[in-house]
């Protein structure tokens, strides 16, 4: 009698201490609330960015000191966008060329690593990187550039189950964290620059079986999956041929490359969508639904609840995928966007209802303000880049000066937000650039622009600026420049902190009040991912991946070459107090 109870509790521990580790759908509901790990992309599926930890505050960041670190290796050290997600004593971190390794939070130590096998000729548009994973149930998902996802075992690494997203040598590819949802993963695609065709995906977590598909260009026909896998119907997005001319929704863009957000309290995914294909307005009359919107979907139903278009008629590549950041003001739930274009939104998170839009950085020339009662622009239309097919050899139209440029005035970089505060704090870059239109016919697997631009600097003594805003007066409430564009997202703390870092390799902490830089580390190689924090045992930590890379190298023009001297690497870095 005695050895059966003894097994009995023995086993009873065994499953509590087995229930503990497995991630459940309550535990990512409290992720925002919770201290002690990091469960989801955004440090909560509303995307805050915001830890009540104190531990570590004003008074004392100073003594903040490296733990440990961790190199990726290899050859591949560029482009590090991750954001680690931390659970039962293990760091989950993704790194370039679709990589995730598991990592003990205490030591460093490599507990485990998966390297995908990329096929030749995939075809990412803004370099080799990766924003992170999902932990669900026993799972750590992450998906990969040849738009696969791959679900592996948290403990041993191991392939549980692995699904193709799309079509990669169509252009398709996947970098975006993926979104746990009241029990679904939720996914978008990459591919905006070579005609691909926006939509959010959602699956089972546990097998990768598709429940429901929403396209998120205007005129293609959503799906639900019945138990056998079997495609239902589930009603055509917008009304067809309303906001696109011809054919060229077929190919129409409007990819949903950087995920999306949740508010468990609306029911409601929010997923930003980028630019209309191609970049050539004149060949797209209309609005280009749902290109360069915020569209909030029931993830139940898979529809469409609402959308709000931020640039319609996109000639700017405007890519509208910024995060849709939900907060409370005292009386409904509203939701923020620092947007591509320059401008600051708020809307109402359960209606879509536009309630204020403000400029964020200080040059704006595309338009000169939104309207607050119709919610569009006002447009400067000797601003939009010129009609090819006027000019002389009908093969560029006339040459605009347009700012921000279309890297944006925020670009993937996360914002936070302090309800301590009540403030944003948004990594933000004052740039323009040099842009024209070209003509332009689909093929698939090639570029699909339409448009040459050349990036410009504006000021001498800076590019980015990480600014507080206040979301009611749109006021800027400080600000701290940073001579290379910031690239990195941001922390905000209860310890009246906010964490962020930038392409000179440094990770900064501020007073979230004031904006007094209060300390700082050179890691070794650009930030230009956003940092995490959790506590075990009344520690707190801080950390950060770190590798220069992501578009700026890439498509930058004149500010690539400005900042042509920053180093790649790719490295996590742990701090906590020193003692």
């Amino acid at each position: 009698m005695r050895m059966k109870l003894t097994t009995l509790l023995v086993g009873a521990a065994m499953a509590s201490l087995a229930a503990h580790a497995t991630v459940t759908d309550q535990m990512i509901r409290d992720d925002a609330k919770t201290t002690s790990d990091v469960l989801s992309w955004g440090i909560g599926t509303q995307g805050q960015r915001y830890s009540p930890l104190k531990t570590i505050n004003s008074s004392n960041v100073a003594r903040l000191v490296p733990m440990w670190s961790y190199s990726f290796g290899g050859e591949k050290q560029r482009g590090q966008q991750s954001q680690p997600l931390i659970h039962d004593g293990v760091m989950y971190v993704t790194a370039s060329y679709s990589r995730i390794y598991a990592l003990d939070v205490k030591t460093g130590k490599r507990l485990w690593k998966y390297e995908h096998r990329l096929p030749e000729g995939i075809m990412p548009c803004c370099d080799v990187i990766n924003r992170g994973a999902a932990l669900y149930d026993n799972l750590v998902i992450f998906g990969t550039l040849d738009a696969q996802l791959v679900a592996l075992d948290r403990k041993t690494g191991d392939v549980v189950w692995k699904e193709k997203i799309d079509d990669y040598s169509a252009g398709y590819s996947y970098t975006a964290a993926p979104l746990i949802a009241d029990g679904l993963l939720l996914t978008g695609v990459s591919g905006g620059e070579f005609g691909v065709v926006g939509r959010v995906e959602a699956r089972n977590p546990k097998t990768g079986e598709k429940v429901w598909v929403r396209p998120v260009v205007e005129g293609h026909m959503g799906y639900r999956y019945d138990k056998d896998g079997k495609a239902i119907e589930n009603g055509v997005s917008g009304t067809p041929g309303k906001t696109w001319p011809g054919d060229l929704w077929k190919t129409g863009g409007a990819a949903t490359w950087l995920g999306g957000t949740y508010d468990p309290r609306t029911g409601l995914a929010y997923f930003g969508t980028g630019n209309p294909a191609p970049w050539n307005s004149h060949l797209r009359k209309g609005d280009n639904l749902y290109s360069c919107s915020t569209v909030a979907i029931d993830v139940k139903t898979g529809q469409i609840k609402w959308h709000y278009q931020n640039t319609p008629n996109d000639g700017w590549d405007f890519d509208g995928v910024n995060e849709f950041v939900t907060f409370d003001d005292g009386n409904r739930i509203l939701g923020a966007k620092a947007d591509r274009n320059g401008f600051f939104y708020v809307n109402d998170a359960r209606t879509g209802e536009l309630v204020n839009a403000f400029p964020f950085v200080k040059k704006v020339t595309w338009a000169t303000g939104i309207d607050l009662k119709t919610g569009r622009p006002n447009y400067v239309p000797e601003n939009r880049p010129g009609d090819p097919t006027a000019s002389a050899d009908g093969k560029k139209g006339s040459v605009v000066f347009a700012a921000p440029s279309f890297l944006g005035g925020k670009n993937q970089m996360p914002m936070a937000y302090s309800p301590d505060t009540k403030l944003f704090y948004v990594p933000s870059n004052e740039w323009g650039m040099e842009i024209w239109n070209e003509p332009i016919t689909y093929k698939k697997g090639a570029a699909y622009l339409g448009a040459g631009f050349t990036i410009k600097t504006i000021n001498d003594d800076y590019i980015g600026a990480l600014r507080a805003i206040d979301p009611k007066t749109g006021k800027i409430v400080w600000e701290v420049k940073n001579e290379a564009p910031l690239w990195g997202g941001v922390l905000a703390t209860g310890g009246d902190l906010v964490f962020w870092g930038t392409p000179e390799g440094y990770l900064k902490a501020a007073d979230a009040k004031t904006g007094k830089v209060l300390w700082q580390y050179q890691t070794g190689s650009g930030v230009v991912a956003p940092p995490v924090t959790w506590e075990d045992k009344g520690e707190q930590y801080i950390a950060v991946v770190s590798g220069w890379g992501g578009a700026v190298p890439l498509w930058g023009g004149d500010v690539a070459k400005k900042v042509n001297y920053l180093e790649q690497g790719g490295m996590v870095w742990v701090f906590k107090l020193m003692k």
